[in-house]
């Protein structure tokens, strides 16, 4: 006599899940394109047959590793598709480690606009030495102050 067992299957990981927009400006002074960029991302989203479930808009560069609402968004899983108009919105490096890291756990990354030009390279190259310059410069500026405060303490107190 035979048996019949069915199976519930999940759903796969391009149809269940939430699909997120992830929009990112470097200044706050850049808000206005913020607004603008999230837009396009939303009617890039919709041509494109997926309907959004939440729009993340966060100010801070792409070199900054500690970009809290791109932290929490990469570690929810339910977010199952991130959508953002250009790659360097997500990330100025590793975004190949950070789009195959996804994709082993079902997720992938939507980008509208996959175009990268020699702007986007000369503007990756200025913000790593404008990195690197800030930290020696920030060393040294801060190596200044600590030794003119302890000449200054040891100037006034009395012997």
């Amino acid at each position: 006599m035979g048996r019949l067992i069915l199976v519930d299957q999940p759903a796969s990981g391009r149809d269940a899940g939430r699909v997120v927009a992830y929009c990112r400006v470097s200044s706050a002074d850049q808000k206005d394109d913020l607004e603008r960029q999230a837009g396009r991302v939303v009617a890039g989203a919709t041509g494109q047959g997926l309907a959004l479930g939440q729009v993340v808009s966060e100010i801070g560069s792409g070199m900054n590793g500690h970009r809290r609402k791109l932290t929490k968004l990469l570690s929810d899983p339910a977010a199952t598709v991130i959508v953002v108009e250009h790659r360097d919105r997500l990330t100025r490096f590793g975004f190949e480690h950070l789009q195959a890291s996804l994709a082993a756990c079902g997720r992938r990354i939507v980008v509208l606009d996959d175009a990268e030009t020699a702007d986007d390279l000369v503007r990756d190259v200025t913000e790593v030495l404008t990195s690197l310059c800030a930290r020696l410069y920030g060393r040294r500026s801060a190596s200044r102050r600590a030794a003119k405060a302890v000449a200054v303490v040891t100037a006034s107190e009395p012997v």
